[in-house]
């Protein structure tokens, strides 16, 4: 019977120690899912940002194109 009860705890025991630390895994891995999508969001402003500035600039340009066309003529 001894043995019997031995042998439940240790399978009960091995099984517990098979499980690993998940939580620890899905922490590491939403993390880093959460810097990716930083990085990613970063980019987006960066290039929206990039975007803006080139059509102001081209904006300007076209205004003071006309100006120059007007007083030349």
């Amino acid at each position: 019977m001894k043995k019997l009860v031995l042998f439940a705890v240790a399978v009960v025991a091995i099984s517990f120690a098979s499980c690993g630390n998940k939580a620890a895994e899905e922490a590491k891995a939403k993390a880093t899912a959460d810097s990716i999508a930083a990085v990613e969001a970063a980019a987006a402003v960066e290039a929206q940002a990039k975007a803006t500035a080139d059509s102001i600039a081209a904006v300007a340009q076209a205004a003071a194109d006309s100006l120059a066309n007007a007083v030349k003529k």
